[in-house]
């Protein structure tokens, strides 16, 4: 599931290609070499060489970049049921669907084995007592998690903590500055976007489709998950995570289930 929500991330990195060869080929490269040479900061080397290369092609858009500080703005909470049914239900369909579950997938193809329902727990009464500030949707943030949990992170896994403490801080820097992110990244290419976000990726693609084929008894429900996943099907509002996880669970629920033995008359 995990492999399939980030699939599309990866093709577009490819996508981005076809319009902005020049652009997005040499950042490629850069990535690779990054890879073998320099594994920890080669997605570091791959943006600054995209900006580069957009700063000599003249695509980037610095004069609509501003630097000012985000501003709070009081909005009056109010309770309806109108709002329960059609926005707090769905939210919350969707965060579990796409962020919670896939957050679980990471935890555990990673090799951390965390107690799930206290994580879930916690985080949920976060949710409570910040929804009335702006913060309600807080999540286990599954793409986030993935990079901070792979290899590119630390050799150790037992150091890769560290990696998350630097993506809170930069969230914090980023919600400070969000309106001058903003503008930075609509400075920006579409395709560099595409393509840095893509290739980050790569890595968490790979050992996320590794994990799940790598036993033959669950590869046909890993491979149903993974392609209903990268569908990008949806109904009544809930993502294709969710549904390609249903299927996996089906099929290995039909997979598995014994056959009465045939009765002899």
């Amino acid at each position: 599931m995990l492999a399939g929500v980030l699939l599309r991330f990866g093709l577009d990195a490819f996508v981005a290609m076809q319009s902005q060869f020049a652009l997005v080929f040499p950042m490629f490269c850069a990535y690779l070499l990054g890879r073998r040479l320099l594994p920890r900061y080669a997605i570091i080397v791959t943006l600054l060489t995209g900006v580069g290369i957009a700063a000599a092609q003249g695509s980037l858009r610095v004069d609509e970049v501003h630097v000012e500080l985000a501003m709070p703005i009081f909005i009056a909470p109010e309770w309806s049921w109108q709002a329960l049914i059609g926005v707090a239900l769905p939210l919350y369909m969707v965060t579990m669907a796409s962020q919670n579950v896939p957050g679980v997938a990471v935890i555990r193809a990673s090799g951390y084995q965390l107690p799930i329902s206290p994580l879930i727990g916690w985080t949920g009464g976060a949710n409570l007592l910040l929804a009335p500030f702006g913060a309600y949707a807080l999540n286990l943030a599954a793409i986030t998690a993935a990079i901070c949990m792979g290899r590119e992170a630390h050799e150790n896994p037992d150091k890769r903590y560290v990696a998350a403490i630097a993506a809170g801080f930069f969230y914090l820097l980023i919600g400070v500055f969000g309106a001058t992110v903003g503008s930075l990244f609509l400075a920006f290419p579409k395709e560099l976007v595409l393509a840095i976000a893509g290739f980050a990726l790569l890595g968490t693609i790979g050992s996320g489709l590794a994990a799940a084929l790598s036993q033959e008894a669950e590869r046909e429900p890993a491979l149903l998950t993974f392609l209903v996943t990268a569908s990008g099907v949806a109904f009544a509002g809930v993502g294709s995570a969710f549904w390609g996880l249903l299927a996996g669970l089906a099929a290995l629920i039909v997979l598995r289930s014994k056959r009465r033995p045939t009765q002899q008359p």
